[in-house]
Order: structure tokens, then C-alpha cells, then sequence
């Protein structure tokens, strides 16, 4: 996962700033404790529902309110992922009349809104905004709101807006293009890019960076080598370690793997101390790529130095080594993760239990799952669905339905049930007449909202009479 910061990364940054004493319940006077001297470090240990009433209480106290240090507090507040939190502010922030808000902190509240409570509040917000203070932050912010929902037509028109408004920017501008290249509309790019060198919108390295990466995507590899040249030879960008990894990753996918190395090399000499970690997780996977185990290795030995080891580089360097078909390293790797964890990561032994399944080692797997439950964690639907996959590819029918069901049941939000297991998991109950069985899966998809009404019942109607494809 280049997993984005993790919601428990987020946590613990928060809980960095709290006392060891947690703030009690519904009494907003224990924030008064000496050592929150600021209003930040007040709001930021409160994890009550509102933090209206640390604010409230900071005014009725007689201390001084700073606009500018509300916006750094918001700022925060996002970095950690409390929206809701930093919504309040920017709410509490609009009834004060002694507090001149600006048409950019009507921009940060319109971005809010929508991660709070959606696009469409957003939009009702942003049409409540008067003419006279839709300044191009407010319109981007908009803009921001639908590239992140990939509404190309709402977005197109907003920026078309943005232009007849003179708000021409190279913000708006790679917003539209991350925009284009995420819903594969690569045609529009250069169209974008020309616009921008038509009117002398500068062309900075982020814009350079999604039109590499689009052209790695779609393997267009003399183009991708040509605006590589052009970003060098242009005096204002400053080059960075990811473009150079953009481009290997390209010549990769076309087994040009003497030039992606000369791009990897290349990539290193520019890693900043503050980027090493996302980078060496990053060149950790290139280097598998590249049938290079020993650079793999000696990134991770850089990777180690770096003085604490994350969860998600023990993925990386797993998924890495397995690449590499390298299943002892893999193990030992995991066993020293055993070890050494402070936070447990049930994506860490689900590469493990991939592995096994693949190659049919289900006793292993079943190993793993027993030691995970041992130690008081509960196995997900990710897991047990590899563990599904697995019996499937064994023809061990029975374990695999029983595996399907657990997996099923401990489904989460989002979790997609993989339909060749589901598949032949049906055909296998539908051949030995246990119809009922086959029926209680579907309906227990449907229930834990991994099935539409329409196909749902389309599964039941086919059961009795055909293999099922889903």
C-alpha cells in the first residue's frame, strides 16, 4: 500500500502531541492543564465529538485569537486526518465577526465539506458563495472536489470557467492533467500541455512528472525519452528521484531493463534525507522488476538504517523478494518482522499466506493463520479469501466453500469477493445439489452489500441450471 499514510499513522503523529493523561470525558476544563499552553496543543489532545467548546472556553478566558494560526491549526488538523475537527473550526471561524475570513479560507471550508459530507454539500456551499468571492482558490478547490470524484464533464466546465475568469494557473492545469491521466484520457494531455506553452502558463516539474508517467503507462517510450530530456535541459526544474523511477518503471514494462537500471542509479544520487523512506520502498519494488536481488538487498540495508523499520517496507521488500520467486529469504524476512513489530499488520503474513497458496503449500498457510489467531488477531476477509483461492487450486472443494463463507463474513467496506473463487466454489455446491448452500453465499454477499439487487437475483436463477459466471 503505497498506502498512503495509514489512518493509525495518522493516530499516532495526533496522539504525539497529547499528554500521557488522557483528556476525561465531556470536561472540557481539563485542557486547561498547564502544559497545553497553546490553543493547538488544547485542540489536539480533545477527541470529543466537538472541539467548539475548547474554543469557546480559549475566547471566554480572555486569550488572544490569531486568524492565521486557526488556518495553520486546520492545516494540522488535515495532515492528521480530523476533518471533521477542522470543519468546526473553519465553521466557529465564520460566526465570529471580529475574525475577517478570506475567500482562501472559504476554499479550505468548501474542501472540507466535501470530505465531511460530500460532493453535493460541497456544491451547495460553493453556489452559496457570493459572485465577488470566488476568488480562483474557491473555483479550485472545486475543481479539486471533482478530479478527486473523476467527473471529467464538471470538471472540464469548471475549468472552462476558471479560464473566461482569467484564472488561467499551473495548479489547474496538472489538477486537469492527473485528472485526464487517471481516467485514461491520455489524448488530452499534450492538448493541455500546448494550451499552457500558448499563453506562457509556466510548466513546472509536476506537470512534466503526470506527462512522463502517462507515457511510461501507455509504453510510448521515444516520447517518454524526449520530455526527459527536455525536463534536464530546462533550467527550472529541479530533478527528482520519482521522475527517474517513472521512467524505469516504463522501460521495464518494455524489458529495457540496462536503461531502467541506468534511471535507478540515477534516482538514488537524488534522494533527500526527508524522501528516503517512500523512495527505498519505491526502488525496493524496481529492483525486483528488474531481477536485481542484490540491489534489493542493499536497499533494504538502507532502508534498516534509516532507525525504524515500518510495516509497510517489510511489504515492500516481501512482495519483492516473492517477485524474485525467493520464498526462504521471504520467510526469514517475516520471521524477523515477527520479532521486531511494534504495530501489528495483517497485510505483512497476507503476503506470506499468498505466497504459500500459489504454490500450494496450504499447510504453511494454515500455519501462519493459527499463529496469527494465537497471538489474539483476527484473521480478515483478504485472508481467508487467499486462503480460498488456494483450496481451489488444490481441488480441496469443502475447504474452500468453508473458507469462502469466513471470508464473507468478515467482509468489510469495499472488500471485493474474487469471482473465480466464488465461481467455482457455486458450480462445486450447484454439482452435489446443495443448492441451499449455494444460495446462502449469494445471499450473504448481497446482505453485506457486495452484490446488486440485479445480480443477485440473475446467480440465484442460474444455479439450477448452469455453471455460474459471475
Amino acid at each position: 500500500m503505497m498506502m498512503k499514510s495509514s489512518i493509525l499513522s495518522r493516530v499516532f503523529r495526533v496522539l504525539r502531541y497529547s499528554t500521557e493523561t488522557q483528556t476525561p470525558k465531556n470536561n472540557v476544563a481539563a485542557t486547561t492543564d498547564k502544559t497545553k499552553t497553546t490553543l493547538f496543543h488544547r485542540l489536539v489532545a480533545f477527541h470529543e465529538p466537538s472541539v467548539v467548546p475548547v474554543l469557546d472556553q480559549w475566547v471566554d478566558q480572555g486569550r488572544p485569537i490569531d486568524q492565521q494560526d486557526l488556518y495553520r491549526i486546520i492545516k494540522q488538523f488535515r495532515k492528521f486526518g480530523r476533518y471533521k475537527h477542522a470543519l468546526q473550526i473553519s465553521e466557529w471561524m465564520d460566526e465570529k465577526p471580529y475574525l475577517d475570513v478570506s475567500p482562501k479560507g472559504a476554499s479550505i471550508k468548501l474542501d472540507l465539506i466535501n470530505k465531511v459530507y460530500g460532493l453535493t454539500q460541497a456544491e451547495d456551499y460553493f453556489n452559496n458563495i457570493p459572485d465577488t468571492s470566488r476568488v480562483w482558490q474557491v473555483y479550485g478547490a472545486l475543481l479539486n472536489c471533482y478530479a478527486g470524484a473523476k467527473l471529467v464533464d464538471k470538471a472540464e466546465a469548471t475549468m472552462q470557467k476558471m479560464r473566461e475568469l482569467g484564472y488561467s494557473h499551473s495548479l489547474t492545469y496538472n489538477v486537469m492533467m492527473g485528472l485526464y491521466s487517471a481516467t485514461e484520457n491520455f489524448d488530452k494531455l499534450d492538448c493541455l500541455m500546448e494550451e499552457m506553452e500558448q499563453k506562457g502558463i509556466h510548466i513546472d516539474k509536476f506537470t512534466y512528472c503526470i506527462r512522463l508517467a502517462a507515457y511510461a503507462k501507455t509504453s510510448e517510450i521515444q516520447k517518454m525519452e524526449t520530455l526527459l530530456l527536455k525536463m534536464e535541459a530546462d533550467p527550472e526544474v529541479q530533478m527528482e528521484w520519482h521522475a527517474y523511477t517513472t521512467v524505469a518503471n516504463g522501460y521495464l514494462k518494455v524489458c529495457e531493463k540496462k536503461k531502467a537500471l541506468t534511471c535507478l542509479k540515477k534516482s538514488e544520487y537524488l534522494i533527500k534525507p526527508s524522501q528516503r523512506k517512500s523512495a527505498y520502498e519505491n526502488l525496493l519494488t524496481l529492483y525486483a522488476s528488474a531481477g536485481r536481488k542484490d540491489d534489493v538487498l542493499r536497499v533494504w540495508d538502507l532502508y534498516k538504517n534509516l532507525g525504524r523499520l515500518y510495516n509497510h517496507g517489510y511489504i515492500c521488500l516481501m512482495s519483492s523478494l516473492a517477485k524474485l520467486d525467493c520464498i526462504d529469504d521471504v520467510e526469514k524476512i517475516y520471521k524477523e518482522w515477527e520479532e521486531q513489530h511494534k504495530f501489528f499488520d495483517l497485510q505483512v503474513p497476507n503476503i506470506l499466506i499468498t505466497i504459500y497458496c500459489k504454490k500450494g503449500l496450504l499447510e504453511k498457510a494454515e500455519t501462519v493463520i493459527k499463529k496469527v489467531t494465537d497471538n489474539g488477531n483476527k484473521p480478515n476477509a483478504s485472508m481467508w479469501s487467499r486462503m480460498a483461492l488456494g483450496y481451489v487450486k488444490i481441488n480441496d472443494m469443502d475447504k474452500a466453500v468453508e473458507t469462502l463463507k469466513k471470508s464473507i463474513s468478515s467482509s468489510f467496506q469495499g472488500w471485493i469477493v474474487d469471482t473465480s473463487v466464488l465461481s467455482s466454489c457455486l458450480d462445486y455446491l450447484n454439482s452435489k445439489g446443495s443448492l441451499d448452500e449455494a444460495e446462502e453465499i449469494i445471499k450473504s454477499l448481497k446482505i453485506n452489500g457486495h452484490l446488486s439487487e440485479s445480480v443477485y437475483k440473475n446467480v440465484v436463477k442460474k444455479l439450477s441450471k448452469e455453471p455460474v459466471t459471475i
